[in-house]
C-alpha cells in the first residue's frame, strides 16, 4: 500500500516486513523501550529476539507490517494472539512502534488501518490493543479513530520510571466478529 506523497514529501508505503527491516525495527522498538511507557518491557531485546518475534508472527499467518518513506523504516507493527491458548485464535492483540521522527503525522495510524485489514483477511474476529500508560494519549486517540471502544483499565499494572503505570484495554471487531461461528 502507498499513499501519494505531497509537494515536499515522498510517499509513505505499508508493506510486510522483511528479515532486511530487522535492524531499524530494533531500533526503532530500543527507543521505546528506553524512553517511553508503550511498552513495559525494561531491557532492549537484540535483533535475533526480535527476528524470533517475528517469526513467531509470521508463523501463524498473521501480519507484521512497516511503513517506509524513501527507504526509511519510520515505524511498524503486528498483531499476534493474545494469549496461546487455543480458544484465542481469533482474538489479536495489536502493537505499533514508531520512530519519534515519525510520531504525530498520521504513520500510525496507517499503519493499524492496514493490520486490521489484514487481520480480518486472516480470519481475527476481534483486536484488542493492551495500551501501556493512561497517559498515552496518541495510541489512544488512533485507536478511538479507528473504532477500538475502551473496554478496561488495569490499576497500577507496571511500575517503570520510578512510577506506576495504568493500562488501557480497547476492543474493536473483525469481520463477522461474534455474529457467526468461527471455522473448526
Amino acid at each position: 500500500m502507498s499513499l501519494p506523497s505531497s509537494a515536499h514529501m515522498p510517499a509513505l508505503r505499508i508493506r510486510p516486513s522483511t528479515d532486511t527491516d530487522l535492524p531499524a525495527i530494533q531500533a526503532i522498538y530500543a527507543v521505546a523501550v528506553l524512553n517511553g511507557t508503550g511498552t513495559f518491557e525494561t531491557e532492549v531485546p537484540d535483533i535475533g529476539e526480535m527476528a524470533r518475534r517475528r517469526q513467531e508472527v509470521l508463523g501463524r499467518s498473521l501480519p507484521w507490517l512497516v511503513a517506509e518513506r524513501d527507504g526509511v523504516v519510520l515505524g511498524y507493527a503486528y498483531a499476534n494472539y493474545f494469549r496461546p491458548r487455543l480458544a484465542y485464535r481469533f482474538c489479536v492483540e495489536d502493537s505499533i512502534y514508531l520512530s519519534p521522527a515519525a510520531q504525530g503525522q498520521g504513520v500510525g495510524r496507517l499503519l493499524l488501518a492496514e493490520l486490521i485489514a489484514r487481520c480480518e483477511a486472516a480470519g481475527a474476529r476481534q483486536m484488542l490493543a493492551v495500551i501501556g500508560d493512561a497517559a498515552n494519549r496518541g495510541s489512544v486517540g488512533v485507536h478511538a479513530a479507528l473504532g477500538f471502544e475502551h473496554t478496561g483499565v488495569l490499576k497500577s499494572a507496571g511500575w517503570k520510571f520510578g512510577r506506576w503505570l495504568d493500562v488501557v484495554l480497547m476492543q474493536r471487531t473483525l469481520g463477522l466478529g461474534d455474529s457467526a461461528a468461527a471455522p473448526e
